[in-house]
């Protein structure tokens, strides 16, 4: 996420949190008298404070959320661990996270519902050991 984004999430945040803290603020001084609820002035500042330290954390939590970014594809699978779907001699299908993936055995045969681990790439090919056995990077 580029800095202008960034600071442009800053500008919204603090806009939308001061216009929240007036709608507090329009609650306490005309919507609770009408109700003949008076609360003292210190609870208003109290959930005015409480509510902009609630805005500041979800700002940081998303904006650190925002930044991670997701790795996706071939290389993200090394190390995932899954199941022979169908025999791999040495070449064959495999089920890792629910979906189906092509592979390559590096053991040889490997008979279906076996376990195994993912140790490479190959183009658009897993490849795959038994999960038994040593795995190389």
């Amino acid at each position: 996420m580029n800095k202008k984004l960034t600071q442009t999430r800053l500008i919204l945040a603090v806009i939308s949190t001061a216009l929240e803290e007036a709608a507090i603020w329009a609650v306490w001084r005309f919507l609770l008298p009408e109700f003949d609820i008076n609360l003292h002035v210190g609870i208003l500042i109290g959930v005015m404070i409480a509510w902009g330290v609630f805005s500041i954390c979800t700002f940081l939590f998303t904006t650190r959320a925002l930044r991670k970014q997701a790795m996706v594809g071939l290389p993200s699978m090394v190390g995932a661990k899954g199941k022979a779907a169908g025999n791999l001699n040495p070449e064959g299908m495999v089920k890792i996270r629910g979906e189906l993936w092509s592979a390559l055995s590096q053991d040889g045969n490997i008979s279906a519902g076996e376990e195994i681990i993912v140790t490479g790439e190959n183009g658009l090919k897993l490849l795959v050991r038994k999960s038994g056995a040593n795995v190389k990077r």
